[in-house]
C-alpha cells in the first residue's frame, strides 16, 4: 500500500496547483494540508510535494509555449564574438540559466537542512506572517517598474538570489522571484511572467534531484509503490495550475499584492494561535 491514499494525493495536488504561482507559498500550504489530513511526513511524502510541482510548471510551458520555445532573431551587437553571438541567439534560455544558478548551488549544498525545515509547521506559519507583512508594502517599495526595462545577466542573477530565500518553507518561490524582478525595475506583470518561466528549470531540477536521491537511497520500491499517486498528483496539479496562472496575472496586474499579504497574515496567524494554544491541525 502506498504512503498516500488517492484522495490525499488529489487534495495535496489541488493545493499545489492553486498556490504554486501565487505568492503564498505552495510548499508551505502543502505542509499545512498534509498536517490537516494527518499524513505522516515520510521520505516519499516529502518527495511527493516536490515532484508534483513538475506538473504545475508544465502548465507554464503549455500556456506560454510560443514565448518559451523561442530564439532571439534580433541582430547581434556589432563585432560580437562567436560565443556572444551564440548567447545572443539563445538569450532567453541563457537568462533563465543565469537566474537558476544560485538556487541550484544552494539547493545541492543544503538539501538536508531544507528537508528538515519541511517538517516544521511553525516555520511555515511564521514565514507566512512575515512575508504577508512585507507584501502589504512591496507595491509601494517597488512601484517604479518600467516596460522598457532590459533584463541583463546581472539582473537575472539577482532575481536568482532572491529565489534562494524561498528555500525556507512559507516564503514562496513566486513571491521571492517576483519581488526580485520588481527590485530590478521590472513591471509586476513582467516580473511575474519571468517568475513563471524560471520555475521550469528550477522545479525540473528539484524534481529530478528528489527522484534520483530517493532512488539512490534505496527508494526504488517506494517510488514504484506510489507511482499512481505521483501520476495523479502531477495531472491534477497541471490542470489546476492552468486556471491559477490566468487568474493571478489578471489580478496582480490590476490590484497588486496587498490581498495576498492579508491572506498570508490571516492564515499564518491562525496557525500560530492554534499551535501556541496546544491545538492540533489534524482533522482526519
Amino acid at each position: 500500500m502506498g504512503d498516500l491514499t488517492t484522495l490525499e494525493a488529489i487534495i495535496i495536488a489541488i493545493v499545489e496547483g492553486l498556490t504554486e504561482f501565487l505568492p503564498v507559498s505552495s510548499t508551505g500550504h502543502m505542509i499545512i494540508t498534509q498536517n490537516i489530513l494527518g499524513v505522516e511526513s515520510t521520505e516519499f511524502v516529502k518527495a511527493f510535494t516536490v515532484i508534483i510541482q513538475f506538473g504545475a510548471i508544465l502548465s507554464v510551458v503549455c500556456l506560454y509555449w510560443k514565448r518559451f520555445f523561442r530564439l532571439n532573431h534580433t541582430p547581434a551587437p556589432e563585432g560580437a564574438s562567436v560565443l556572444k553571438r551564440f548567447l545572443h541567439k539563445f538569450d532567453f534560455y541563457w537568462k533563465l540559466f543565469v537566474a537558476f544558478i544560485p538556487a541550484a548551488i544552494l539547493g545541492f549544498l543544503f538539501s538536508d537542512q531544507i528537508d528538515a525545515m519541511l517538517e516544521s509547521v511553525t516555520v511555515v506559519a511564521v514565514m507566512l506572517v512575515v512575508g504577508g507583512i512585507f507584501m502589504l508594502f512591496c507595491d509601494k517599495i517597488f512601484s517604479h517598474g518600467s516596460e522598457d526595462t532590459v533584463l541583463t545577466d546581472k539582473k537575472a542573477f539577482n532575481i536568482g538570489l532572491f529565489q534562494c530565500i524561498a528555500m525556507i518553507p512559507g516564503v514562496s518561490r513566486s513571491m521571492a522571484t517576483i519581488v526580485g524582478g520588481m527590485a530590478q525595475k521590472m513591471t509586476r506583470k513582467a516580473a511575474a511572467e519571468f517568475s513563471f518561466f524560471l520555475a521550469v528549470p528550477t522545479m525540473l531540477a528539484a524534481t529530478g534531484y528528489k527522484m534520483l536521491k530517493l532512488f539512490l537511497d534505496g527508494g526504488k520500491e517506494i517510488l514504484l509503490d506510489n507511482m499512481g499517486s505521483l501520476i495523479i498528483g502531477n495531472v491534477v496539479a497541471f490542470l489546476v495550475a492552468l486556471l491559477a496562472i490566468k487568474f493571478f496575472i489578471r489580478f496582480v496586474t490590476k490590484y497588486g499584492f496587498r490581498a495576498f499579504g492579508w491572506y498570508r497574515i490571516i492564515v499564518g496567524g491562525i496557525i500560530l494561535i492554534m499551535l501556541l494554544t496546544g491545538h492540533e491541525l489534524k482533522i482526519m
